[in-house]
């Protein structure tokens, strides 16, 4: 067996097995596996092994800049060294991802909001680049911005406003249908390309941020100070992962927490399989698998390879190239006389990678085939081929053309029957035999991609360079622009963006209106919130109420207490929809530290809030939690939380205690005056005879 890394961490024991079977059968005298993972693992704990290539890769520091925003806020900004990118005499460090956290002034950890993310290599596209991406079946980059200079970058995300996002959609989409389509067929097709590829555009970006953002928290998890609490990195996590689905910014805080695990879960199934589908049928091709992972152990891509002398012994052999999409190695000409990137690598007589001192070290040519994404959805999405660079660009474009041919030129929708069917036949067809044509896009893998190989210090420089030479020709959106542009745009954007913090009429008072618009909750009741909120949806999200007053030390305050207990109140929800026992899966003590506060401040707490409370207390056996959901109850003044409690006093399965204690509390809302249903009024007169 032959070896060049290491088998990255896995949750399922299933692979766990897998890996130490392989390791059992890499010591048996006939065997030759062709896995190098398998191998890397069967000889970590070798000393003739060399383990430079069994660890994890290099990545270059993180580091991360803050800085103060008049008005109670900061730019926190995390900055890369990017190894693939020349430097032209400049610096290597870039600033990648920038966010702004809306502090309200304070160390308070609990009244911050995360608000804007940049990603400083999302640039507004130049007029040529615009007019390029309207071009229908243009599906390459056409050159990149030359500058940037003073000019603010666009934000990719606003996690405050998510809403907005899905208004805007939802405006271009009525007024393409409406507006644009019925002009002509030439300009339904370019408005729809180009919003398409605008689209694209964005969320490559912000697949690059989500990469940022985990690299660093993995790279300064030991750090005393997190950058983000759990719960930020949970709101940026999924919120940026809600930007790819339609109504995803409408999605209530409270599902944040399922959503980031939902996609978690997902993209480690997708890897698990793609890894095993890949590696498999590798193997059983006589090529090399190589995976590609990330400083956490996470797998994201994977190399194929394979040597000089193989391609000479195996003339005659068979290749598959199902799940693979590549042509078979084996007659091809131009592997026989390779002139591309080469790899020197050593061997024991066992197989097994070693330094290239190590006493009989066997000297081995690798040759590259092809470089794939493992997070793809159905199969392992190939990237690059090193053979044929139009082979996944074709691959890629098979989706856009088969989608641009029929709604642009025969004005199919997905509505049409026959359309319909066909494409889920076709899309059956395509899925059971694993073909690479009309899959999901290489988005996300590319995305990832580009931002590994300018990251990760442990490639080859040469082998950096080569894949990135064969990304730009593979690039196909008309708004990308090169690696060494994104570069200096970054730096341009990330200037222009910290004057912009520096002017009072810039970020400052950008916050302020954000600020203005959060207070209306605060001021005005649940019948003017309405009111507004129908004036936003009418507008499609254009009228947005503010509060005119400057804020100031007393609005600052009150900011303060509806964020403070927004958050509480969202956590609680959270944990109110949890099927176990409450101290089971939470932490018992920042429950009870939620419901004092809800309970302190029990008139600004609503209908949703009582019923979560009341949940919380049917679901733990904790003698003070359900003293302090009694507690709110009371104090919450609205008739949901007192059916709430009638429906306690009423539950005979409930503890007796309990019940009296209900009792107690509903007779005092009686006394105090408490907003209660008429029918809740009746029972709750009746409760005193009962006593």
């Amino acid at each position: 067996m032959k070896s060049v890394r290491t088998l990255p961490r896995r949750r399922r024991a299933s692979l766990t097995l897998l890996a130490l079977l392989l390791c059992i059968q890499s010591c048996a005298p006939l065997a030759r596996a062709q896995s190098l993972v398998a191998a890397a693992t069967a000889g970590a704990d070798d000393p003739k092994v060399s383990n430079d290539k069994v660890q994890p890769p290099l990545l270059k520091p993180l580091r991360v800049e803050r800085v103060p925003v008049e008005g109670g806020a900061e730019l926190v900004t995390i900055f890369g060294s990017l190894s693939g990118l020349p430097s032209d005499g400049a610096s290597r460090d870039v600033p990648l991802v920038s966010i702004l956290r809306d502090t309200l002034g304070d160390s308070s950890r609990e009244n911050d909001r995360l608000r804007y993310v940049w990603m400083h290599t999302y640039t507004r596209p130049s007029f040529g680049q615009r007019a390029a991406s309207a071009v229908p079946f243009l599906y390459t980059r056409v050159g990149s911005r030359r500058s940037a200079e003073g000019e603010v970058p666009p934000p990719v995300a606003d996690l405050a406003g998510a809403g907005r996002d899905v208004w805007q959609r939802v405006f271009w989409s009525s007024l393409q249908a409406i507006l644009i389509d019925p002009v002509s067929l030439s300009v339904k097709a370019s408005s729809r390309t180009y919003r398409r590829n605008l689209d694209d555009y964005r969320q490559a970006h912000v697949m690059r941020a989500l990469a940022v953002l985990s690299l660093y928290e993995e790279t300064a998890n030991d750090s005393p100070q997190p950058l983000f609490t759990p719960q930020e990195r949970r709101e940026i996590s999924a919120r940026l992962m809600l930007t790819q689905k339609a109504f995803g910014g409408a999605l209530d805080d409270v599902y944040l927490r399922r959503v980031e695990r939902s996609e978690a879960s997902k993209g480690e199934d997708a890897r698990g399989h793609n890894w095993e589908l890949l590696r498999q049928r590798a193997e059983d091709d006589g090529l090399y698998f190589e995976p590609l992972t990330l400083p956490d152990g996470t797998a994201t891509h994977a190399l194929l390879w394979t040597t000089r002398e193989d391609v000479a012994a195996n003339k005659d052999r068979e290749f598959e190239s199902r799940f693979l999409n590549i042509a078979s190695p084996w007659r091809d000409a131009r592997l026989r006389d390779w002139q591309g990137y080469t790899e020197a690598r050593y061997f024991d007589a066992e197989g097994r990678r070693v330094a290239a001192e190590t006493p009989g070290a066997r000297k081995v040519e690798m040759i590259p085939l092809a470089l794939y994404g493992l997070d793809h959805p159905k199969i392992p999405a190939l990237l690059v081929d090193f053979r044929d660079t139009l082979n996944p660009k074709g691959r890629e474009v098979s989706r856009r053309v088969l989608n641009d041919v029929a709604r642009n030129l025969f004005a199919l929708s997905r509505f049409n029957l026959a359309y319909l069917l066909g494409r889920t036949v076709y899309d059956w067809v395509t899925d059971r035999r694993g073909m690479d044509l009309n899959q999901p896009s290489r988005l996300r893998a590319y995305s990832q991609l580009k931002l590994l190989l300018s990251l990760d210090a442990s490639l080859d420089p040469r082998l950096r360079e080569e894949i990135n030479r064969r990304l730009e020709l593979v690039s196909m959106n008309p708004l990308e622009n090169g690696g060494a542009a994104e570069a200096r745009l970054a730096r341009e954007q990330y200037a222009a963006l910290l004057a912009y913090a520096r002017r009072p009429d810039g970020l400052a008072a950008k916050l302020d209106r954000d600020r203005r618009a959060e207070l209306v909750k605060s001021e005005h009741g649940r019948a003017a919130q309405t009111f507004f909120k129908l004036a936003n949806t009418l507008s499609f999200g254009l009228y947005t109420h503010r509060e005119g007053a400057a804020i100031n030390g007393e609005k600052i305050a009150a900011l303060d207490l509806q964020r403070t207990l927004e958050r509480h109140r969202a956590f609680l929800r959270e944990v109110a929809k949890t099927s176990a026992q409450v101290e089971v899966e939470w932490n018992i003590s920042d429950v009870r530290r939620s419901l004092e506060l809800l309970a302190a401040h029990g008139d600004r707490a609503d209908g949703t809030t009582s019923a979560a409370v009341a949940r919380i207390f049917a679901r733990t056996s904790d003698e003070d939690v359900r003293k302090l959901c009694l507690d709110c109850l009371y104090r919450i003044n609205n008739e949901s939380a007192k059916s709430s409690l009638v429906r306690i006093y009423r539950d005979e399965t409930v503890e007796p205690r309990w019940r009296a204690l209900s009792a107690e509390y509903l007779r005092a809302a009686a006394r105090d005056q408490k907003r209660i249903s008429a029918g809740d009024a009746k029972i709750i007169a009746t409760i005193g005879g009962n006593e």
